[in-house]
C-alpha cells in the first residue's frame, strides 16, 4: 500500500488569485467623533462588515435615514424605474459644485438634459470609431517615450494622467487646448485631490458660506483650468468666425453651438471633462497596470493575447471586440477600484422597495465600492480575476451589480470612449513593455473623487 501523498506541485495546481489592496471593513459601529475623522481622512474607510455582506444597512446620521442599497433590484429601482424621486445627495454636491459649477457631473434638471443633448453626438458610435486612429497615434508616442525610459522608476499615475490627457487633447479638443503636460498632470492632481476631500462641516451641514480649508488649495489649480479653457474658448470662436464649415466637428464645437448653454456654462463643461473625465481612465489604466504587475499568470494570457491578435487587425476600431482579455483586466479593476466611488441620492418622496421603508429625506446610498466587492454578489469579490468579465462569463452578471460609469439616465456619457481608450492603451504599451511594481510595500488605498493609492503606484518600465 503506497503512502504517497497527492501532488502539489506548482505546475499541477492553478495559480491563486492576487488579492486587491482595500481598508479592512471595521467589526464595531464607529463613534460619532470616530466618524468624522475617519470620513474626512478616507471615506471608504467607514464601511463595517455587514456593508459588504448584507442587501440594506440602515442607519441615521444627524437625524437623516441612511440607507445603504447593496441589491441590484434596488439599483435599478432608485436609477432607472424612479429617478425623478431621487435627487442629487446634498452633501455630494458641496464637494463638487464650488470647483466643477454646472458641468454635465453636477447640473440637474432642465439644465442637465440640455447639456447632455447638445454633447451627445460627439459620442455616437460613429464618432468614437474615428476617435480610435488618434488614440492609437497618442499611445504609439507614449510607448516610444517609455521605451526610452526603460530602467526607470516612474509613478505610473502619472504617466496615464499624461496619456489620457494627450488623447483627450487630440480627439475631443482637437489639440487646440495649450497646456504642458506635467503641470497640468500637476493641476489635475491637486484640482481633483482638493475637490474629492470631504470636510467635517460638510458633514455636519455647516452652511456653504463657511470655507472649507481643505478645498482652498484647488482654487489656484481652478483658476489655472478657466484660464486655459478661457483661451482655448476665444481661439475656437476666432476660427469659427473665420471659416465656420472648417472648424473640427468636437465636443468644443458642439459646445459653442448648442442653444441655451452660457459662456460660463461652457467653461463648466469644459472644466468637467478635463478635470474629471480623463482622471477616471488615468486611475482605472493604472491600477490595471499593478494588478497585472502582481498577477503573473494573468500579466501573461494578456500579453499572449496581444501579441497574438493585434498583427492580423487592421484598424484600432477593431481592438475592443478583437482583445476580449485585455478587454477583461480592465473591466475587473474597474470593478475592484471603481472610477465613481458612490452614487448617492436623497429621496424627494417616500418610497418602497419590496419590504424596506424609505422616507422623504432620507440619504440613499448606492455605492459601486461596496457593491463590486459584496459578498452577496461576488465570488471571492476581493480577488484579481479577470475571468469573469470573459464573454462566456460577462452575461451572467446583473446589469445593476457592476456599475463602474454609474447607473440609469445620468450614466456615464464618455463609457464608450473610455473603453475603447483603455483597450487600445493597454494594447499598445504591453506589445512592447512590462510595468513592475517597485513600491515596498503593497499601496494603500483612499477615496477621492476617484479611488486612487494615497502614496502613487511606483512601477520599473521594461521592455519585452
Amino acid at each position: 500500500m503506497s503512502n504517497a501523498m497527492p501532488s502539489t506541485d506548482a505546475a499541477a495546481m492553478p495559480p491563486r488569485p492576487f488579492r486587491a489592496p482595500a481598508p479592512v471593513p471595521h467589526s464595531e459601529p464607529l463613534s460619532f467623533f470616530g466618524f468624522i475623522r475617519t470620513a474626512t481622512r478616507n471615506p471608504i474607510e467607514i464601511w463595517g462588515t455587514r456593508a459588504f455582506k448584507e442587501p440594506y444597512v440602515v442607519g441615521k446620521w444627524l437625524g437623516v435615514p441612511n440607507i445603504v442599497l447593496n441589491e441590484p433590484r434596488a439599483v435599478r429601482h432608485v436609477h432607472v424605474e424612479n429617478p425623478k424621486n431621487y435627487v442629487m445627495q446634498p452633501l455630494r454636491q458641496r464637494l463638487l459644485r464650488p470647483l466643477l459649477r454646472d458641468g454635465l457631473l453636477t447640473a440637474e434638471g432642465q439644465l442637465w438634459r440640455r447639456t447632455r443633448k447638445a454633447i451627445a453626438p460627439v459620442f455616437t458610435p460613429r464618432h468614437i470609431a474615428g476617435f480610435t486612429e488618434p488614440m492609437a497615434a497618442r499611445c504609439e508616442n507614449a510607448a516610444e517615450r517609455l521605451r526610452g525610459m526603460a530602467g526607470q522608476t516612474v509613478d505610473i499615475s502619472h504617466e496615464t494622467t499624461l496619456l489620457t490627457f494627450d488623447i483627450l487633447q487630440a480627439t475631443l479638443f482637437s489639440d487646440d487646448i495649450e497646456s504642458e503636460p506635467n503641470e497640468f498632470a500637476r493641476s489635475t492632481a491637486q484640482f481633483l485631490g482638493s475637490m474629492g476631500r470631504v470636510d467635517p462641516l460638510d458633514l455636519l451641514g455647516a452652511p456653504d458660506f463657511l470655507p472649507r480649508i481643505r478645498r482652498l488649495r484647488g482654487r489656484k489649480s481652478m483658476l489655472y483650468f478657466r484660464s486655459m479653457i478661457a483661451e482655448t474658448i476665444v481661439k475656437r470662436q476666432r476660427q469659427m468666425e473665420k471659416d465656420p464649415n472648417g472648424v473640427p466637428p468636437d465636443l468644443l464645437t458642439l459646445l459653442l453651438k448648442a442653444d441655451g448653454l452660457s459662456r460660463d456654462e461652457i467653461e463648466d463643461n469644459i472644466i468637467t471633462f478635463i478635470g474629471a473625465g480623463h482622471e477616471t481612465t488615468a486611475r482605472s489604466l493604472a491600477w490595471t497596470f499593478y494588478l497585472l504587475s502582481q498577477a503573473p499568470d494573468e500579466l501573461r494570457k494578456v500579453e499572449e493575447e496581444i501579441d497574438r491578435v493585434l498583427p492580423t487587425l487592421d484598424h484600432p476600431s477593431q481592438y475592443l471586440d478583437a482583445l476580449p482579455r485585455t478587454r477583461a483586466v480592465f473591466e475587473e479593476s474597474m470593478r475592484l477600484y471603481p472610477p465613481a466611488a458612490s452614487l448617492n441620492r436623497t429621496a424627494l418622496r417616500p418610497d418602497r422597495i419590496g419590504d424596506l421603508e424609505i422616507p422623504a429625506g432620507s440619504t440613499v446610498l448606492v455605492m459601486p465600492w461596496l457593491i463590486h466587492r459584496h459578498e452577496m454578489l461576488w465570488d471571492r469579490p476581493d480577488h484579481f480575476i479577470p475571468d469573469r468579465f470573459m464573454p462566456e462569463n460577462r452575461e451572467k452578471l446583473d446589469r445593476y451589480q457592476y456599475l463602474p460609469f454609474g447607473v440609469g439616465p445620468r450614466i456615464c456619457i464618455g463609457a464608450s470612449f473610455a473603453l475603447q481608450e483603455a483597450v487600445i492603451a493597454l494594447a499598445i504599451l504591453m506589445r512592447s513593455l512590462r510595468f513592475e511594481f517597485a513600491g515596498s510595500k503593497q499601496p494603500s488605498v483612499i477615496q477621492r473623487i476617484t479611488i486612487q493609492p494615497e502614496d502613487g503606484l511606483p512601477m520599473t518600465i521594461r521592455e519585452r
